[in-house]
């Protein structure tokens, strides 16, 4: 990994480093709210050894993040209970978000083996805490034994990919025990105390909207790609019913599919979208198939986040859909796949979308008929 040339620090300066240190409050365990609270925006417009650190960064402030940086960083925070204002802290170390032209960001390695946005290691003196070849087909991703991980769903599974990036990276901070001592945990990303404070220095001031978002970095050998604007901050959605809905579904991500299930620790398709919208108030039919029978069709041209995306899936037809997710904008929608997938966000209706979801039949409005009460969240 690169390192920062540094000299040798006075007793004095290290202790007043580390009391630096100690006053930032919004990562003990219990208090990091504030990490999730900028609206700074999550739209996108197109996609064993510590990981490695890149150049040294600049200063936090006025720092720009590509849109579907953004976009990963606040569902993989989701979905990995990890703030994501700490994710982008990493990449900003690590890569600028991907905006770095170092050797190792978008092809091949550093100098010390490692790869991608948030330089993990792969070879080398950074060893293969990938685990896996930099990129490699989903269809083995069985056989890795590191944190290599397909977050977005997609046929290859690349390190220079941003979205499997940062899912690898929030994997290796839980794995080094992030939830219990975050310090740590970012410290066992790059073992140097410099870089724990800068990434905190970074999360803090992005979690104030210390940061502006620019059009989506370009990945050679990437492949997130999304189209509109990605919907996951709840005041963008059309009501607070809706921003009930979208944010249930966003807590079950990582859960495991179970045919039949409608949770707390398991769900199929139309058991997610159904407690999801339970959580708002607003009660749906329990199949795909009902619920495609029983509410207000909406044409494609006017889809909006919290819609139902509906499609023939190996139980149904175009009849009797049976496969359902929740839109949450930008093409993208929160579903419970198949057996052996987790609760994931997955694009509908491109070719590149998974097998079923190609072809969507139709899309229905879930809160259609409800009282002006519960859609703005004020009772029944």
């Amino acid at each position: 990994m690169n390192r920062r040339v540094i000299g040798l620090l006075a007793v004095g300066v290290a202790l007043m480093a580390m009391f630096g240190f100690l006053a930032i409050p919004m990562l003990i365990a219990g208090e990091t709210s504030l990490l999730f609270s900028s609206d700074g925006g999550t739209g996108c417009t197109s996609t064993g050894n510590a990981p490695a650190a890149q150049q040294p960064a600049a200063s936090p402030a006025g720092k720009s993040i590509p849109s579907d940086y953004v976009t990963w960083y606040k569902k993989v925070g989701l979905q990995y209970d990890i703030p994501w204002t700490v994710l982008a802290g990493i990449g900003t170390e690590e890569s600028d978000n991907g905006q770095s032209t170092l050797p190792g960001v978008t092809s091949g390695t550093n100098a010390f083996g490692a790869a991608g946005p948030m330089q993990i290691g792969v070879s080398g003196a950074s060893t293969d805490t990938w685990g896996a070849p930099p990129t490699f087909p989903a269809s083995e991703l069985s056989q890795v034994q590191g944190v290599a991980t397909d977050e977005d769903g997609l046929p290859t599974v690349s390190v220079y990919d941003p979205a499997d990036a940062i899912a690898a990276a929030a994997k290796y901070l839980n794995e080094h025990g992030y939830q219990t001592d975050p310090q740590g945990a970012i410290f066992a990303y790059n073992h140097a105390d410099w870089y724990v404070q800068d990434v905190l220095d970074f999360a803090s001031n992005y979690a104030t909207g210390g940061f502006t978002v620019t059009d989506s970095a370009q990945q050679p050998g990437g492949s997130s790609t999304c189209a509109g604007n990605a919907v996951l901050d709840s005041q963008t959605v059309p009501n607070a019913a809706v921003a009930t809905a979208i944010s249930y579904a966003e807590q079950q991500l990582g859960k495991p599919y179970l045919w039949g299930g409608t949770g707390p620790d398991a769900f199929d398709c139309s058991g997610l979208v159904m407690m999801a919208y339970r959580s708002a108030g607003i009660y749906i039919d329990r199949t795909s198939q009902e619920q495609w029978a029983t509410q207000t069709r909406v044409p494609a041209s006017q889809v909006r986040p919290g819609d139902l995306v509906f499609f023939a899936g190996a139980d149904g037809t175009p009849a009797a859909p049976g496969h359902v997710g929740l839109v949450i904008g930008g093409g993208k929608m929160i579903e419970a796949y198949a057996t052996g997938f987790p609760i994931r966000i997955s694009t509908y209706g491109r070719p590149t979308s998974a097998p079923g979801d190609q072809t969507v039949v139709g899309f229905t409005d879930p809160w259609a008929g409800a009282s002006a009460s519960v859609l703005n969240g004020s009772g029944g």
